[in-house]
C-alpha cells in the first residue's frame, strides 16, 4: 500500500517528521483520509500526521525547528506546515461539556493509544493509521475490510457526540459508494440537526454534490436516518406520483436520485458551476408535490411545477447558505427547466432564446440540468436533442454562457446630450427589449430605436457628436 506521496519534497517532509518523533521516543503516524485513499489506490492531496508520546510543547518546538509553521489551526491543536499540505497534531480527547455544537472540551493527550485515538474518529474507514518508517498499517476497527466490502460503519459510541456526523455519513456514502450498517443508521436516527448552524451544514452538501460518485446513496442514507424531516422540500418528493409513460422509474424522489447521479457523472471540475448546476438538478422538481394531480383521463400531471419550484428551492438553499448569489443562480434554472423541451417542439425564434438567456444567466447551465433530468428516467434512453439544438442556437447568438450584453448604455445617451434623469432607465430598457428581438444590432440602430421611444419633442436641442 502506497501511502507516502510521489512528490519528493512532500515525502521527505513526512519522513523527517516521523524520524524527529522517533528520536524523541515518540511516534508520528499518517492518519485519516490519506490512509483511506491509499487503501483505494488513490493519491491524496492532504496529509494529517498525529504524534504520539511527545508533550505538546515539545511537538511544537520540534516542528518549528524544521519547518515554517502556519498557526491558523493552533487553537484546535493543529500545526500547519507552510507551503506543504501537512497538518501535525496530537491525539485528542473530546467530551461533551455543554449545549450546542461548540459544547465540547478538547484536550491533547500524547499518551493515548492508537486504538483510543481511532475510537474518537467517526467511521472505521477514517480510523486507520500508517507508520511511514515501518510501513505498518494500524487498523483497529477494520476500516480496510469495510472499504473492500463497501461498508460505512461508525467506530464507537463517541459517534453520537456530534450530529454533523450524520451529514458526513451522507457525503462519505456518496463519495465512496458505501452502504451504512443498520447500527450506523440507527445511531444517525437517534441524533438531531437542531443545534447545527448552516455554516456547518453547507460544506457537507457541497461534498455530496461536488465529490459524490453516487449522490443518490448519500440521500438514501439521509432518508433511512429520518433526516429528511429537516429538509421538507426533499421529503415531499417521496411517494409523489408521476405519469408512468414519461416516468417509468417511479415517484419524484426516485427520479431525483437518478438525476443527481446523472449530474455527478457529467461534472466539469469547475466547482462553482458544478455546485450551481448540482443544486439546480437536486431542486428542479421541488414544485411537483404542490402541483401534482390526476387529469380527467386519470393520468398524473404537475402543471406549472417548474415555476412552483422556485419558492421551495429558495427556502431549501436559505437554510444551507447565506449566499444570495448561489440562490439567484439556482432559482432560474428550476423555473426554466421545462423550457428547452417546449422551445424545441415549437422551434421558437431567436428572441425567445435571448430572453431565456437573460432569465437564466447561462443557457449551458440550464442544458446540463435538463440533460440530467432526461437521464433520470430509466429505462428510457437519456437522449436530449432539445439541449443540442438549444446550445447550437445559443452559441450562434453568443448567449450560451452569458446573458445578452446591452448594446446601448447610459454613456451613449450622455454623448447625445440627453440630461441624466429617470427616463434613462425607460429608454435603455426599451432598447434592450428591441435588442433581444433582433431589432437592435449596434449602437446606431440602438440610438435610432431610442429616438422612437423619446419622440421628436424630447430630444435635446443641440446633441453632441456621438461615439460608439
Amino acid at each position: 500500500m502506497h501511502v507516502l506521496p510521489a512528490d519528493a519534497q512532500l515525502r521527505t517532509a513526512i519522513l523527517a517528521i516521523a524520524r524527529m518523533a522517533e528520536m524523541r521516543h515518540g511516534r508520528a503516524l499518517v492518519v485519516g483520509g490519506a490512509v483511506r485513499d491509499a487503501c483505494r489506490q488513490l493519491p491524496s492531496k492532504d496529509f494529517d500526521i498525529e504524534v504520539y508520546g511527545i508533550a505538546p510543547a515539545a511537538v511544537e518546538s520540534m516542528i518549528e525547528r524544521a519547518f515554517a509553521v502556519d498557526r491558523v489551526g493552533q487553537a484546535f491543536g493543529i500545526l500547519k506546515v507552510k507551503g506543504l499540505p501537512i497538518d501535525v497534531s496530537l491525539p485528542r480527547r473530546e467530551s461533551k461539556s455543554g449545549l450546542g455544537h461548540r459544547g465540547f472540551e478538547v484536550l491533547a493527550d500524547p499518551h493515548m493509544t492508537v486504538e483510543e485515538a481511532a475510537a474518537r474518529r467517526d467511521f472505521t474507514v477514517n480510523a486507520m493509521a500508517y507508520d511511514p518508517l515501518t510501513g505498518e498499517l494500524l487498523d483497529p476497527f477494520g476500516g480496510q475490510r469495510d472499504l473492500e466490502q463497501e461498508v460505512l460503519r461508525h467506530t464507537s459510541p463517541a459517534f453520537a457526540e456530534d450530529p454533523l456526523r450524520v451529514l458526513r455519513a451522507m457525503q462519505f456514502a456518496a463519495r465512496f459508494n458505501l452502504r451504512a450498517t443498520p447500527d450506523t443508521v440507527a445511531a444517525c436516527r437517534a441524533m438531531t440537526q437542531d443545534e447545527l448552524p448552516w455554516e456547518r451544514l453547507m460544506p457537507e452538501w457541497e461534498k455530496l454534490l461536488l465529490l459524490g460518485q453516487r449522490p443518490s446513496v448519500g440521500l438514501t442514507l439521509l432518508r433511512d436516518a429520518g433526516w429528511l424531516r429537516y429538509y421538507p422540500e426533499l421529503d415531499a418528493l417521496v411517494e409523489c406520483p408521476q405519469d408512468r409513460v414519461w416516468h417509468p422509474e417511479g415517484d419524484v424522489w426516485v427520479h431525483t436520485l437518478h438525476c443527481v447521479d446523472a449530474f455527478a457523472g457529467a461534472r466539469t471540475g469547475n466547482d462553482e458551476e458544478d455546485l450551481i448546476v448540482g443544486f439546480g438538478v437536486l431542486a428542479h422538481d421541488f414544485g411537483k408535490p404542490a402541483t401534482t394531480a390526476r387529469s380527467q383521463e386519470g393520468r398524473w400531471r404537475a402543471l406549472g411545477h417548474a415555476q412552483a419550484g422556485v419558492a421551495p428551492a429558495r427556502s431549501f438553499l436559505g437554510r444551507l447558505t447565506n449566499s444570495s448569489a448561489l440562490t439567484a443562480s439556482v432559482a432560474p434554472l428550476v423555473a426554466a427547466h421545462m423550457e428547452p423541451t417546449e422551445f424545441y417542439r415549437a422551434q421558437v425564434g431567436d428572441g425567445a432564446i435571448r430572453r431565456l438567456a437573460r432569465r437564466v444567466g447561462r443557457i449551458d447551465r440550464l442544458a446540463r440540468v435538463v440533460r440530467a433530468d432526461l437521464a433520470g428516467r430509466p429505462p428510457l434512453a437519456p437522449d436530449s436533442p432539445e439541449c443540442d439544438w438549444l446550445l447550437e442556437r445559443a452559441q450562434v447568438l453568443d448567449v450560451a454562457d452569458r446573458a445578452p450584453v446591452p448594446i446601448l448604455k447610459g454613456r451613449h445617451l450622455v454623448q447625445l446630450g440627453l440630461p441624466p434623469g429617470p427616463r434613462y432607465r425607460e429608454i435603455l430598457d426599451a432598447v434592450y427589449e428591441a435588442q433581444l428581438e433582433g431589432q437592435v444590432r449596434d449602437v446606431a440602430t440602438g440610438m435610432a430605436h431610442a429616438a422612437t421611444v423619446l419622440g421628436p419633442l424630447d430630444w435635446p436641442a443641440a446633441p453632441t457628436r456621438m461615439h460608439a
